[in-house]
């Protein structure tokens, strides 16, 4: 048999990794003991995380456990949730910021029709990075929202100002056409 200790940090570790409350006759057939003996375990355990100076403990639910953190660490919390949130920016985001950047302002739809594909979560996601925003309404039925960038975006990629974006030389710009157009070929053939 696995000793006091062992048995107990396996528990931590189902605990914390379900994340939500785990029955208690789950934990004991995890554990391999019977429910009377994990449930001696657990209080045992419950009474350690509350008497030493811990941020986590492990609240009983009906017959089943639940790692949380200890409503004393709260504030510490909500200092980690407000800061700044580092995202990435994938291909199919980056793709979607470049035709606003330069098609600016420009509808949801127009950039879908540029891409070839839906781009609501592209554009949502952009806008929750505070890289793009609405700049008007075109004057169309259904009033579309008009998207352009933001400053955050010229911050982000070192640009003063928008009429600063790169421009393309002619020969980037015909190959480029070259490419699109191979592309559409191949899924034309497919």
């Amino acid at each position: 048999m696995a000793g006091v200790k062992t048995l107990q940090a396996a528990i931590e570790a189902i605990l914390f990794t379900m994340g939500e409350s785990v029955e208690l006759s789950k934990i004991a057939k995890a554990i391999e003991q019977d429910v009377q003996t994990t449930e001696e375990l657990l209080q045992d355990l419950m009474k350690k995380y509350e008497s030493k100076n811990r941020g986590i403990r492990i609240i009983e639910l009906d017959k089943s456990y639940q790692m949380c953190t200890k409503k004393e660490m709260y504030d510490y919390l909500v200092r980690v949730a407000k800061q700044p949130k580092k995202y990435t920016l994938t291909d199919v985001l980056l793709e979607t910021m470049s035709i606003i950047a330069y098609k600016q302002p420009i509808t949801k739809i127009e950039v879908e029709k540029i891409r070839g594909v839906k781009s609501d979560h592209a554009v949502n996601k952009l806008v929750e990075y505070g890289l793009v925003e609405e700049v008007g309404r075109l004057d169309a039925p259904g009033r579309p929202i008009l998207f352009g960038t933001t400053e955050e975006f010229l911050r982000r990629f070192s640009v003063p100002s928008i009429d600063d974006l790169p421009s393309l030389n002619p020969e980037q710009l015909e190959h480029f056409k070259e490419e699109a157009e191979d592309e559409a070929k191949i899924r034309m053939d497919i």
